[in-house]
This record gives structure tokens, sequence and C-alpha cells, in this order.
């Protein structure tokens, strides 16, 4: 089970923003898309990540002014991420060691994907269940 299992069964682009854009436009696409983060991107290559945290710290320090500032100034740099050939297991110890929410997925330096914790979780529950009801099937045959 890997990360690339996960992004196959995807389909449209990954939401993302520039280094260059206001933080209200952005709020304002994680409101509409309901996300809680977006990947920040410049040309193919990942360079940090704007998440519902950083909004909340934001606002703590600055107030409403954050609202105006551009992602380059506010954003998470350099943030964690994996490629899609690690194994979900190892996304989701490496999301709970970092106590991070989101994992931008890249290969060979270009953002493929983005997947959440959330994502990772159904997805591993799901393959239990399959499991599971399959074993279930072979016990009762």
């Amino acid at each position: 089970m890997t990360i690339g299992a996960i992004l196959r069964e995807r389909t449209g682009a990954v939401i993302s923003a520039r280094p260059g854009d206001a933080v209200r436009a952005v709020v304002d696409l994680l409101a509409q898309n309901r996300i809680g983060a977006v990947p920040v991107i410049e040309g193919d290559a990942v360079v940090g990540i704007f998440s519902e945290r950083d909004i909340v710290r934001l606002l703590s320090s600055y107030g409403p002014d954050a609202l105006d500032r551009s992602l380059d100034e506010v954003m998470t740099k350099s943030p964690v991420t994996c490629d899609s050939h690690m194994a979900v297991i190892g996304a989701l110890s490496q999301m709970t060691q970092k106590r991070i929410r989101h994992l931008p997925v890249v290969d060979s330096g270009r953002l493929v994907g983005f997947v959440s914790i959330g994502d990772l979780v159904k997805y591993r529950i799901d393959k239990i269940e399959a499991e599971a009801a399959a074993m279930r099937d072979y016990i009762a045959s």
C-alpha cells in the first residue's frame, strides 16, 4: 500500500497557491474547496505549505492585518514531503512524528499529489475492512 495507490484513485488537479498570493485569497480558496491546506508552488517545485494552523498563528500575532500579507512571508517553508513510492504506514508514521496533517507528494522534484492524514487513515481502514471481508468469505465457504 503506497501513496501512489491513493493518488491513482483521484481525479482532478491539486489545489495549490503561489508564493505571491495574498493570504486573504488563499483563505477564500481553502473555504471554497473545504480543504485544510494547500501546497505553495513555484514552477513545479513545492516551496511551502499554508494551512489552517498558519492562519490561526497569523491572526493571533498580527490580527486582521495578517490577511493582507503574501504567502511567501507567512507560509511554512521547506515542508515535509514524501514520494509516491512511500508506504502509507510510513507516511502516517512521519505525519504523526512531525505533528502534521498534510503531505505534499513529490516525485523527481515535481508535485504529483497532496494527501491528508484523513486520506491515509481512510485508505488504511478500507483496506483492512476488505481483507476482513475476504477472510470471512473464505472461512464461510
